[in-house]
Parts: C-alpha cells; structure tokens; sequence
C-alpha cells in the first residue's frame, strides 16, 4: 500500500516549524548570553576608562598641554598629534594590558566581584574585563568620542552595541569591521562628540549589532559557558592562577588596532571643517542592505 505523500508533508510540516522556533529560541540566547558577559565585565571594579584622564597619560611624555588639552576637547586627530605618537601611545596601552590579563588572578580576589558576576564564570568575566578596557583605550587613542559613562551608571543600548561590534573586531568578526566602520564614517561626517545613538539602536548600524552578538554568544555558548574560558582562549597549560596568556589576547588587540588606524577618523586632514559639519545624523541609503548583509561576513578571521 502505497503512503499517501500529503500525510507526509503534513507530518513534516509542524516538524519543520517547531525546529525553526528552536532555532530561533537559541540565537536569541546565544545573544542574550553575550549581552550578561559583557554587562558582567563592565560591572567589574577598574574596568571603565576615563577618557580624559586616559588620555592625559598616554600623550604626556610626547605632547605640549595644549595639545592635550585640545585631544580631549576634540580628538587626537583634531589635535593634530602625529600618527607615530598615536601608534606608540597605543603599542603601550597593549602592552600594559596585555602584561594584566597574564597575571590575573581570578575574580573572587575582587570585593563584591563575584556578587556583581552572579551566573557568568569569574574567569570569563575578568578576560572580558580586559578586553573592554583595551577596547576603550584604543577607541580614544585612535579619536573615537567617550564610551562608558561613571562607575555606577547602567550600560546603555548604544554604547553595548559599539562594544559589541569592537570586541567582534577583535574575535575576527567581518561584519563587525562593518559596522565599525559605518559608525565612525558617521562620527567623522558630524566631528561628534558622542556615538550615533540612533544608528546603534534602531537605524542601519543595529542590524550588525545583532548579528555580531549572536555570532559572539553562539561561541561562547558552546565553548565558554559549557567548559571555561580554556576552551576558547587555549593556552600551554591551561589557565594560570585564573589568567589567561598573551597567545591569544595579544593578536586579538592588535587586530583591533590595525581596523581602528585604517578608519578616516584617524586623519585630521580629512576631517570636515568647522563650516562643514553636518547636524543630522548620517544614515545609509538603503538601510535594508545591513539588514539581509551576507551572513559569510561574519566569518572568523583565522589569522590567530
């Protein structure tokens, strides 16, 4: 008797469905997963930077005050202050942070480190920890406006999908360059002062946001949270006294670096004049093409 293929295709129907729910269910918590880390990490006593102060340490030895003064008013391209001095400011800034996260000890050692944590692993929260500190140095280093607001205050939409899309740079996300590159072009068109809130919440820079954070969560779903950071930061010997080594952090910082040296934002003799400066936020023409970008851009850089 033969089977009837309607009642197959029927059968398979709800099947299909019910996958696809699933499917769906888990890249949600892929990101939600990513989004606790990094919220985990920002929490972290010492992990924000104060861009000012940060800035007034890295320029000192080779900058007038002036200059200074007029990098953290504006920026160290609207200073002016020349590309080699940027790039050694941030060469230290890596190496500093780089020499931190092999020596951590773990979180615990932290007061209220482990309260703040709550279910994300201590070890992958102190690595994030860094990596969000690296994250903001070289974002002003290399001109971009303030990140994090005062120790105490909620991490805002925005700003956690500028660092998601800095920290997707650093895992060798292409997309993530994507978006970081629109952001700046953005910031770079208006000399703003702050990044486009906009853009990174609901305009045509939030479609990479999302998808990054999926792509970061999906790795750290199944090689982090299920077995520890070794799993994904693999180092000889594992992991010591709670740290992690500059295998791996290292070459991440300085992708990071390379993508953020390469942006208009760096060049003070491409910057719009005073004159110039747009009011409106910048937005792409056709905002659907962030929206259906080919998932093969978030590919891993194999580089590391």
């Amino acid at each position: 008797m033969k089977a009837d293929p309607r009642r197959a295709t029927a059968k398979s129907e709800p099947a299909n469905s019910m996958g696809a729910m699933a499917a769906k269910d888990e890249v949600e918590r892929s990101g939600s997963k990513f989004s606790q880390a990094l919220e985990a990490a920002v929490r972290l006593p010492g992990v924000r930077i104060n861009r000012a102060a940060y800035l007034r340490n890295a320029l000192k030895r080779h900058c007038t005050d002036e200059q200074i003064e007029q990098a953290i008013v504006g920026s160290p391209a609207a200073a002016g202050i020349p590309f080699e001095i940027i790039t050694e400011a941030a060469n230290t800034s890596i190496k500093y942070e780089t020499a931190k996260v092999t020596g951590i000890s773990t979180v615990a050692g932290i007061p209220g480190g482990l309260a703040m944590i709550g279910t994300v692993p201590a070890d992958l929260a102190q690595y994030m920890g860094h990596m969000v500190r690296i994250v903001q140095k070289l974002a002003y280093i290399y001109s971009w406006p303030d990140l994090l607001a005062d120790e105490g205050e909620e991490l805002d939409e925005a700003t956690e999908g500028m660092l998601v899309l800095f920290i997707g740079v650093m895992f060798g996300a292409h997309l993530a360059q994507s978006g970081v590159t629109k952001a700046a072009t953005m910031i770079s068109a208006q000399v703003a002062k702050k990044l486009p809130q906009q853009a990174l919440t609901k305009g045509a820079i939030y479609p990479i946001v999302k998808k990054v954070a999926t792509y970061l969560g999906a790795r750290m779903t199944t090689q982090i949270f299920a077995s520890g950071v070794a799993k994904v930061v693999p180092v000889i010997g594992g992991l010591v006294s709670g740290g992690v080594t500059l295998g791996t952090f290292l070459p991440m910082a300085k992708r990071l670096q390379k993508h953020l040296a390469s942006l208009e934002l760096t060049k003070p003799d491409l910057r719009p004049q005073d004159d110039d400066i747009v009011t409106q936020e910048v937005v792409d023409d056709d905002p659907q093409e962030s929206e259906h970008a080919s998932s093969d851009l978030i590919s891993e850089d194999k580089t590391h």
